[in-house]
């Protein structure tokens, strides 16, 4: 397992360590549905990845499993401490390399075949459309960027107002040399962290940079 912590962090960092020391260990450390139908179809083989904002790791860990190497990023400590130990128990600490970046500031170095990130929202200030235009720099030539992001407000959730899917994918600012892949906002019964149980909708974006 290696550990990376650059220079320049922020406060992000700060909040993101209060908000996961109040979390359940076991909450997120399944994968996302979508990742889990996504994949198969389009990025079969296993690669190298990123999960950014990766949480419990769920993501990461699932990925690391089917074979791919995956750096798993977030602002939290806490939450990749967590990580790294899953990863340990798993025996998958040879796949999984856990990096603190805040987003805002820094992203980890490389190209990447598969770079994905789950509900990657934060307080409303963050940048969300620079740090994911900065983070579609890390897809590899062929590679894909895949984000699923909340469409709709879950009564756990503080009041938020979200684009749709074409207006989020509008926002990166990709330029030419990407191909559409999925596009959609399909709705699914989402379990908050108290076990509320409610319909939501997700955008799903999953582009292709060419070769």
């Amino acid at each position: 397992m290696t550990e990376h912590t650059p220079d320049g962090h922020t406060h992000d960092e700060h909040y993101w360590d209060e908000h996961y020391a109040t979390i359940d260990p076991a909450w997120g450390t399944r994968p996302n549905a979508v990742l889990v139908d996504v994949l198969g179809g389009l990025a079969p083989a296993a690669g190298r990845a990123v999960d950014l904002g990766c949480g419990h790791g769920g993501d990461a860990l699932w990925l690391a499993s089917l074979g791919w190497h995956v750096t798993a990023v977030d602002a939290s400590a806490v939450a990749l401490g967590r990580v790294a130990q899953a990863a340990a128990d798993a025996g998958l600490s040879d796949r999984v390399t856990v990096e603190q970046h805040d987003l805002q500031v820094s992203m980890p170095s490389g190209r990447f075949d598969l770079v994905t990130s789950a509900y990657l929202h934060g307080p409303a200030e963050f940048p969300r459309s620079e740090v994911l235009h900065r983070a579609a720099d890390l897809v590899a030539p062929g590679g894909l960027l895949l984000i699923v992001e909340h469409a709709s407000v879950a009564p756990w959730m503080h009041h938020a107002q979200f684009p749709t899917a074409q207006e989020s994918l509008a926002s990166f600012e990709l330029g030419d040399g990407w191909s559409v892949e999925r596009l959609e906002s399909p709705r699914r019964m989402a379990t908050g962290p108290d076990g509320q149980v409610a319909e939501v909708t997700d955008n799903v974006i999953a582009v292709r940079r060419a070769r």
